[in-house]
């Protein structure tokens, strides 16, 4: 008995009609914004093999990747992240290629998360890799670029940084394992006060804990550096980093049109293996998780054999669809303008009326019916404006 053959995977779905529309127009968007700042666009394949994913740091663990095997019995993956791929392209194909790359993308990944209610395991995605430059002016054209991304929707948008070394600085100095620093990195990053309180007590009381549970509260203005200094214990370190991360949000701040769209938040503590410095996150009003992440991974591509620096960010295309469906503003489909309708012996002058029609601009539909009446019929339901009926001897309206 076929249980699932009416429905599809969970965290997929269907897309019709306007759906589609508002997906094709997110997408051409937002390569249209990156390749006018000279990105030039790349396409990986859906299929990698497991081991782009399994280098030594772990980016995905093993259990929230859809898994195959090819005909040669070896493990392959349905792709589910664009910048490793494209990092394995740039240390082997594009090895010897100038520097910077700046290189733009859509595609789809593919990933699972039991443990999140209403997830998409298939996430279409556009983003950007700007690799092979640690200049300041390389983290101001991405954060640019992601605040266009966000301002092109008409919608009121806030982009979050933050700086992944302080985190790093910080943890480094409690003796703990690898797993209670990831354990303490979670809590951060979901604001579990409670929980985070209760596992650096287990570490004794110290400038370095007491910091640790205020860093998830170190979010707002420009305020939120001189907290930061009260409250971080530092050799010199924290402080520099504190002083580029500060800096940038006050370029950032006048690239978005003021402080208010732009947050700085020291609890931005994700993927602590993959980011090296800046982290961005960007919102639209009406959807809580964010539609744009990203930031700087300077050791990504050294696993992959070539040692260069590296930032970008994806941009989650379903998730902004889901804003503008919400916000009500789905596109109108399409509506045919002319449908032709060939007698008995004229199908194939039908065919070239309907062609000629096309070349004047016009949406035409081919009828499929055997009389006029239900071509007429379906004219009236589908608001199709204009008959033509092609007889032998010319047409007929």
């Amino acid at each position: 008995m076929k249980n699932y053959d009416l429905i599809t995977p969970e965290g997929t779905k269907d897309l019709l009609f306007g759906e589609c529309m508002i997906t094709r127009r997110i997408e051409k968007t937002m390569m249209d914004l990156f390749t006018s700042y000279g990105y030039s666009e790349m396409i990986t394949p859906g299929l990698e093999f497991f081991d782009v994913f399994n280098l030594n740091s772990r980016y995905f663990p093993q259990e929230n990747m859809y898994k195959l095997t090819d005909s040669k019995g070896r493990l392959l993956v349905m792709r589910p992240d664009s910048t490793m791929p494209i990092a394995r392209v740039v240390a082997t194909r594009l090895r010897d290629a100038m520097l910077p790359l700046k290189l733009c993308y859509h595609q789809t990944v593919y990933r699972t998360e039991a443990a999140l209610k209403g997830r998409s395991d298939e996430i279409v995605q556009a983003g950007i890799e700007l690799i092979g430059s640690e200049q300041k002016m390389a983290d101001l054209e991405v954060i640019s670029m992601a605040a266009e991304s966000l301002k092109a929707w008409g919608m009121e948008f806030s982009l979050e940084i933050g700086h992944i070394g302080i985190f790093k600085e910080l943890v480094g100095r409690l003796e703990a394992t690898d797993k209670e620093k990831e354990r303490i990195r979670k809590l951060i990053e979901n604001k579990n006060f409670p929980a985070l309180n209760d596992m650096l007590d287990t570490f004794g009381a110290s400038p370095v804990t007491a910091a640790l549970k205020k860093l998830p509260a170190l979010f707002g203005g420009e305020e939120v550096f001189e907290k930061a200094e009260e409250l971080i214990p530092d050799d010199g370190n924290i402080v520099r980093l504190l002083e580029e991360l500060r800096q940038i949000y006050r370029s950032a701040s006048k690239l978005c049109g003021g402080e208010g769209n732009v947050t700085v938040d020291l609890g931005l503590v994700n993927k602590t293996d993959y980011y090296t410095g800046l982290i961005i996150k960007g919102y639209l009003q009406g959807h809580g998780e964010e539609v744009i992440s990203g930031g700087r991974y300077d050791r990504l591509i050294s696993e992959f054999g070539y040692d260069v620096p590296a930032i970008g960010f994806a941009v989650n295309i379903n998730a902004i669809s889901k804003v503008i469906e919400k916000n009500g503003v789905l596109p109108a489909v399409p509506r045919t303008d002319v449908i032709v309708y060939a007698e008995e012996g004229c199908e194939v002058a039908a065919l070239k009326a309907a062609q000629e029609l096309r070349e004047q601009g016009l949406t035409v539909e081919n009828a499929l019916f055997g009389d006029i009446e239900s071509v007429r019929e379906y004219a009236k339901e589908k608001k199709i404006a204009k008959v033509v009926v092609i007889d032998g001897s010319g047409e007929e309206l």
